[in-house]
């Protein structure tokens, strides 16, 4: 398999906005499926609601654009139904820890066989730029002038908090770990959670004072460094693997 199988070219370009981290994550998700050689046929990809859940058009494979915060439900469904399937969630922070939050929190404790990526991007951006989850405490938003009251949601410790887990943290200045940590999700036997720390231009880096997407990206750089042999939980500054294999009991 090629990398350009996995994708419906006549449909592009997307509509991203121009400077979007989304298209970044999307064709090193298609990398990774390549160097796993996963066959069309046996792959399946939800989103759900927002920017991000418009990956699911972009895939040449089977493929739902689910309700909004229901992605990971309908995944876990088409998994239910056909074991065989290797089912990607891909979406962002506001449809599946904020919307579908729900959802999340169970599917990680039954360590239903999923891969989830999501774009962390720390906003809701399709909706106008409204304060999310993920948003950092002080950052100001179309719901929060006046800066963010409370501390972001700890997807890390949520996952992490069950007996079997992988959790990973990538960004997408860092393609090549990104593209690592995905192929190991991938295969990884169970729940597996890819926290993609992303960007908005448009509906949220402009209220902080970036002026382009290129400034946003190199942001990342400055803000993330890699832990390739963590022990315990990764700082809120570290990009790595945090997973066991242990009893689920």
């Amino acid at each position: 398999m090629n990398y350009k199988d996995y994708v419906k070219w006549e449909r592009l370009p997307s509509t991203w906005c121009p400077g979007c981290a989304i298209g970044t994550v999307f064709k090193q998700l298609t990398f990774a499926l390549e160097k796993l050689n996963v066959p069309r046929e046996e792959l399946v990809v939800v989103s759900g609601i927002g920017c991000s859940g418009r990956t699911a058009g972009y895939f040449n494979v089977d493929s739902v654009h689910s309700t909004h915060g229901r992605a990971i439900a309908v995944a876990e469904g088409i998994k239910l139904a056909n074991p065989k399937l290797k089912v990607i969630v891909f979406s962002g922070d506001g449809d599946l820890v904020g919307i579908g939050g729900n959802h999340f929190l169970h599917a990680a404790r039954r360590n239903a066989d999923l891969t989830v990526i999501c774009i962390n991007n720390a906003i809701y951006g399709m909706t106008g730029g409204q304060m999310a989850p993920t948003t950092p405490l002080g950052a100001k938003t179309l719901t929060s002038p006046f800066g963010a009251h409370a501390a972001p949601i700890n997807i890390q410790g949520i996952v992490a908090s069950n007996a079997r887990h992988f959790y990973a943290r990538g960004s997408a200045y860092q393609i090549n770990h990104l593209q690592k940590i995905m192929r190991e999700a991938i295969e990884w036997p169970g729940f597996a959670f890819v926290d993609t720390m992303s960007f908005c231009i448009e509906n949220f880096g402009r209220r902080l004072g970036f002026k382009n997407g290129y400034e946003m990206l190199f942001k990342l750089k400055a803000d993330f460094r890699l832990n390739l042999n963590p022990t315990g939980l990764l700082k809120d500054n570290e990009l790595g693997v945090v997973k066991n294999a242990g009893p689920e009991s």
